[in-house]
């Protein structure tokens, strides 16, 4: 089966483009499930019920986030009644919402799991160590893995030890596409960022000249999203439905 998974959209306006090229990205690529990184998809940061939803019914089947996922306090109730939308794994057990889902496709299935990085990070449960756990509980031979960390050594490291036991280690957070993609060990697909989905000539999906302000004053500033021509950056899989093995990884960037 064909995959794609979508970086982090960034902004309502990405999210509306989004909607927008979904079935042409479906059908070019022939791709049976969708996913994408939604931790920035509100205005003003984070992700709430309204562009949540907006994603899901835009064609998105699994909505993963990151270090931003509880900025909207209103998010806690929509955590706990979806198992569509995930929250690093590697929250405490006591923090709402899921950090992984399975769905089913009838004679096969796929999981979906979300992490978070500790390195440059917040200090959560071990990533590793939560893989471990994680993986004991998965009856699915698909496995995709949103890794939303910062350093690119977690992200390589991480990539590295699940070889083999997952179908694809896809990093996300940085917003910025490498160009690193490859199948580790013939099973496992990776790339240290896919990148995101937002405004091409900015900083981030910001406007240029606020970041550059901050850079040269220090001084806090208001962040406003950027103007212009949007990009969408991600990556399409290949996936083996009996054995999970991950057999190519293509980058987009549309």
């Amino acid at each position: 089966m064909n995959i794609i998974f979508i970086g982090d959209v960034v902004g309502q306006k990405a999210c509306a483009y989004l909607r927008e090229k979904i079935p042409y990205l479906k059908n070019k690529y022939n791709a049976k499930l969708v996913i994408a990184n939604g931790e920035n998809s509100a205005d003003g940061n984070g992700i709430t019920p309204v562009t949540a939803r907006y994603l899901l019914d835009s064609g998105i089947d699994v909505v993963t986030t990151g270090n931003h996922c509880f900025r909207r306090r209103e998010m806690d109730a929509f955590y706990q009644e979806s198992n569509l939308v995930l929250r690093p794994a590697n929250f405490p057990f006591e923090v709402v919402g899921k950090g992984y889902t399975e769905l089913d496709f009838g004679s096969y299935s796929v999981a979906v799991i979300n992490l978070l990085g500790t390195v440059f990070m917040q200090n959560l449960d071990n990533p590793f160590h939560c893989m471990d756990r994680i993986l004991k509980n998965i009856r699915s031979k698909i496995i995709i893995v949103d890794f939303h960390a910062e350093a690119t050594s977690e992200k390589r490291a991480m990539g590295h030890y699940l070889t083999g036991r997952v179908s694809a280690v896809l990093g996300t957070h940085t917003h910025v596409q490498t160009a690193d993609e490859e199948v580790l060990g013939d099973t496992t697909g990776y790339i240290s960022d896919v990148g995101m989905t937002g405004v091409l000539d900015s900083v981030l999906g910001i406007k240029k000249e606020i970041i550059i302000s901050n850079m040269l004053t220090g001084y806090p500033q208001r962040y406003e999203y950027a103007e212009g021509d949007f990009t969408i950056c991600g990556v399409v899989l290949t996936v083996d439905e009996k054995t999970g093995k991950c057999s190519s990884i293509e980058r987009i960037r549309c």
